[in-house]
């Protein structure tokens, strides 16, 4: 079941910036991954999944409803970590996150569990806090309400790998309680372990979407090598994974999702 529904959004800004007829779906209980360089347009397309912004050309729907006119009723039951995270800097974590919560009217509240999960001191005053805390904190807001979608823009911005792994796991929890999560990352690893499939977005357009299994099978590279011995044929198919022929051996070799990421990525970088 179609749960995120975006047909034909087109939003141009001239000068071929914007996006320009982005077309997929997200469906219930599936971690689709976002990925694209800078200014590709992702979080123009993100702020119109959200309601932020309303569809010029082309519709954008949530369990059915255009998110720009049902705005507020889909929002109690998303949860969102945007790319830059903006708070109250004068307030402790603790004091925003209470915050949050009362306005929002949470009737479900795990922050509790939260906080320790990432081993976040709250009682700091946000504008003492490293990067990194905040983005725990972000965590915090986005996940302690039990909302049924999730729409994460880099959510683990400066968070060191052992809180990167706390995240991976979370997600993974979260799937298996049949959540709906749009991951946009840079961290290629964080989003082969999660998602079941992903979109690539590259000035503006939607150029490749797939699982990663898919997306790598389009990628393999075939080899067949000619061993010295019979003993060394045996072994070179046992480290590689190779079906062995006599003295040769045929190997495949699967590129990575950076790999293929970096195809569709020139060096050059986009404006948003």
């Amino acid at each position: 079941m179609s749960i995120i529904h975006i047909e034909n959004l087109t939003r141009d800004y001239k000068d071929n910036k914007g996006i320009f007829d982005i077309s997929f779906d997200i469906n219930e209980g599936e971690v689709f991954g976002f990925l694209g360089p800078n200014g590709a347009g992702k979080t123009t397309t993100i702020r119109h999944i959200l309601g932020f912004l309303k569809a010029k050309e082309g519709k954008v729907q949530i369990n059915g409803l255009d998110v720009w006119d049902n705005h507020e009723k889909l929002m109690e039951n998303i949860g969102y970590i945007p790319g830059e995270i903006a708070f109250f800097d004068n307030m402790t974590g603790l004091e925003y996150l209470k915050f949050i919560h009362n306005y929002r009217n949470d009737k479900v509240n795990h922050m509790d569990e939260l906080i320790k999960m990432f081993d976040l001191n709250p009682k700091v005053k946000i504008r003492k806090m490293s990067k990194g805390m905040k983005q725990k904190v972000g965590i915090v807001v986005a996940f302690m309400h039990d909302p049924a979608i999730l729409i994460l823009d880099e959510p683990t911005s400066g968070l060191d790998p052992l809180m990167q792994q706390k995240f991976i796991e979370l997600i993974d929890s979260e799937k298996k309680k049949g959540k709906t999560i749009l991951l946009s990352s840079h961290m290629f690893e964080e989003v082969e372990r999660t998602c079941d499939r992903i979109g690539i977005i590259r000035q503006g357009h939607l150029v490749a979407l797939n699982s990663v299994e898919e997306l790598r099978k389009q990628y393999v590279h075939n080899y067949e090598v000619t061993l010295k011995d019979e003993k060394e044929a045996i072994a070179f198919a046992k480290d590689f994974n190779g079906i062995r022929d006599g003295l040769k051996v045929k190997v495949s070799s699967k590129e990575s999702l950076e790999d293929i990421f970096m195809k569709y990525y020139d060096g050059g970088q986009d404006n948003d």
